[in-house]
C-alpha cells in the first residue's frame, strides 16, 4: 500500500472519504471510528488514518480530487458510497451544517 494518493485503490479512497466525513464535524466520535473501521482491515485502517492526521484540509481534498479523477466509478459505486456517507452523518442523529456543506461538497467533487 502506498501513502500516496495517486496510487490509491477505490477502497482506499472510500476509507479516505469516511474520514474526511467523520472530520466534518471537526468531532471524530469513537462510533464513527469503529464504523470505518469495520468497513476495511485494520492495516489499511492505520495507514490511511496516520495519512489523513498529518494532512492539512486543503491537502485532503486535493487527494480527493486527483484520485477521483484517476479512479473511474460507476454510477451505482457512487450511489453506494454516498449512502455510505449518509450512514456515517446520521450516525449521532445529527445533520449538522458542517456535514450538509461537506456533502455539497463532495457531491461537485464526485459527479
Amino acid at each position: 500500500m502506498s501513502n500516496s494518493s495517486k496510487n490509491w485503490s477505490k477502497h482506499e479512497l472510500k476509507v479516505y472519504l469516511l474520514l474526511l466525513c467523520a472530520q466534518a464535524d471537526a468531532e471524530q466520535t469513537p462510533e464513527e471510528i469503529d464504523l470505518i473501521k469495520q468497513k476495511t482491515d485494520s492495516a489499511t485502517f492505520a495507514s490511511l488514518y496516520k495519512e489523513f492526521k498529518k494532512d492539512d484540509e486543503d491537502t485532503r481534498f486535493e487527494k480527493v480530487e486527483a484520485s477521483i479523477g484517476v479512479l473511474e466509478f460507476s454510477q451505482m459505486e457512487l450511489s453506494d458510497l454516498k449512502k455510505e456517507f449518509y450512514e456515517l452523518f446520521r450516525l449521532d442523529n445529527k445533520f449538522t451544517a458542517a456535514e450538509q456543506y461537506l456533502n455539497k461538497v463532495l457531491d461537485n467533487i464526485l459527479y
